[in-house]
């Protein structure tokens, strides 16, 4: 394998020729470096807001033993997706990222291909920036009853106006420009290493009591109400994944900042690779400290009561084994680090509808593709990420008999499932292409074929975890509609919207990614043509 040399004068002309040679002229502003760019996806990741928010589902569907094994197995098969997707960011740092890979991968209907990846993954970017600022809606929920008034008790409205200013607030400061949001990322990556290290060396030297370590790898619990496969375990663990899968997960946004990265057909893939490594074992520090400070056994009463307390559990758990005023500093730390989070998130979310509008994919896709001439930044894509995400948050209002948003928590089960088919389409098509792949500079070589199946069969593992029950739908006997896992419906809607509009319309006009520079619109029917020779491909490479 050989590789261009870039020096760093000349980075800037690269990279625009590279776009070029991809079909698209450079129309935002390309001011991220490497770090910047691993910033945003390791943002995104947020192992506080993850682990934070998600910690609840852990309690229920194993406790701590499911809980950490989990995780490394996750970790493992998550990197495996992350190592697959790198490989064709090398090759194609554009900001359409997955559904552009799906277009140039497939042999045959490169325009279907794209359709459905992109429909996936802007749904599960839209639905992940929608559970993320719900979460820190909540939380800051809890902080005002913790630290302000002790009498406040949020009421689902109240949740819904804390979160509409919160989408606000990260609207605003994306429309400023994506300088100030690089800032805000760069701060963020230490906001979250240096915070996730408090909250760990607190919840191990404060707290009166702990769990036994040998507690925290083997003891078990099922209060999910299930019974499939009790008796192994299996079922549970596989719940149990949920918690892992949704903190590590939007990393594709180092892909999706493609076209705003300096050499970023390096620096996109390592952002990828880095931000899940950094985050699988940062997370799993913060996860076994959590869980190292639970008070009492797995079957006690205070157990139990955390875990019911939902997304908020963490934070109770802060209150039950801490001061008031140390658990307050915690649930601050939880609250900035998911700010980040949501701002980076619609930073991301932005991008993709900016590109996917580029190429007639979205109705109103003239409005959405605009970008702002001062400041270079797809504004109007900005708020639609905004609007769309705080409709998915409207149904929460609907609770059920424990205030609990059944229906706005089947959010966080189709952020995971829309994300990981959106990345198992490109992956599929990498594999299928074997050898004909001409990689970047940036590849897995002879491990590609290995990476790319082992990633796949984590798609069809984790989309059961959240696709089927997580928990029991029967009360007494009685079918409960207030349990139900409405993830299912919601992914079955936007697969029908897909496809209906495609048989009925989008396959007249819709063509895969457009070029707007040298050549003709991807338009294949049968077969896509190779990068040019492989002697002159975009990235200079040679497999």
């Amino acid at each position: 394998m050989s590789a261009s040399a870039l020096t760093e004068p000349k980075t800037q002309d690269a990279d625009e020729k590279r776009l070029n040679d991809l079909g698209y002229q450079q129309e935002l502003k390309r001011g991220m470096g490497g770090f910047s760019n691993f910033a945003v996806s390791f943002t995104i990741i947020s192992i506080i807001t993850g682990v934070l928010q998600t910690f609840w589902l852990g309690m229920i569907a194993g406790g701590p033993r499911i809980m950490i094994i989990d995780w490394v197995v996750a970790s493992v098969f998550i990197m495996m997706v992350g190592l697959s997707l790198a490989e064709i960011c090398s090759a194609y740092p554009t900001a359409g990222g997955l559904y552009y890979w799906s277009a140039r991968l497939a042999r045959k209907r490169a325009p279907v291909w794209a359709w459905y990846t992109g429909w996936f993954n802007m749904l599960g970017q839209v639905a992940v920036t929608a559970s993320i600022d719900f979460g820190l809606a909540n939380f800051i929920g809890f902080f005002i009853k913790l630290a302000i008034d002790p009498s406040f008790a949020a009421r689902p409205w109240q949740i819904l106006m804390i979160y509409g200013i919160v989408l606000a607030l990260h609207g605003l400061m994306n429309t400023f420009g994506v300088r100030l949001v690089a800032i805000f990322n760069d701060v963020s990556v230490w906001w979250h290493l240096i915070g996730t290290g408090i909250i760990v060396v607190v919840l191990f030297a404060l707290p009166d009591k702990h769990q036994a370590i040998s507690s925290v790898f083997t003891s078990y619990v099922n209060d999910t109400g299930l019974t499939w496969f009790h008796g192994s375990g299996l079922w549970i663990s596989i719940v149990g994944l949920g918690v892992c899968a949704y903190t590590i997960t939007g990393f594709d946004a180092s892909a999706h900042l493609s076209e705003e990265t300096r050499n970023a057909h390096e620096a996109g893939p390592r952002g990828i690779v880095t931000s899940i490594g950094v985050s699988a074992v940062a997370g799993f520090v913060l996860l076994f400290a959590l869980c190292y400070a639970l008070p009492g056994s797995v079957t006690s009463t205070a157990y139990g009561n955390i875990a019911a307390t939902g997304s908020s559990a963490s934070a109770n758990l802060f209150l039950d084994v801490l001061s008031r005023h140390v658990a307050e500093f915690l649930v601050v730390i939880g609250i900035v680090a998911q700010f980040f989070c949501g701002l980076a998130s619609v930073t991301a979310n932005s991008r993709m509808i900016y590109a996917f509008s580029r190429d007639g994919a979205v109705p109103g896709h003239k409005f959405w593709h605009r970008i702002n001439s001062r400041t270079k930044t797809p504004t109007n894509s900005i708020w639609f990420a905004v609007v769309f995400s705080f409709i998915l948050g409207v149904p929460s209002l609907k609770t059920n008999a424990s205030g609990v948003p059944v229906a706005f928590n089947a959010v966080v089960s189709v952020a995971v499932v829309a994300f990981t088919v959106s990345f198992a389409l490109p992956t599929l098509l990498r594999l299928m292409r074997g050898d004909d792949f001409v990689v970047g500079s940036w590849n897995l070589g002879k491990w590609s074929k290995l990476v790319n199946v082992l990633a796949l069969g984590w798609t069809v593992v984790i989309c059961a975890a959240f696709l089927f029950p997580q928990g029991t739908l029967h009360v007494d006997g009685k079918f409960q509609w207030s349990l139900f896992n409405y993830a299912p419906i919601a992914v079955g809607i936007v697969l029908g919207y897909a496809t209906l509009s495609w048989f009925l319309s989008a396959r007249h006009w819709f063509t895969g990614p457009k070029w707007s520079v040298d050549g003709a619109p991807l338009d294949v029917e049968t077969e896509v043509p190779p990068l040019r020779a492989k002697h002159d491909d975009p990235i200079g490479v040679q497999a």
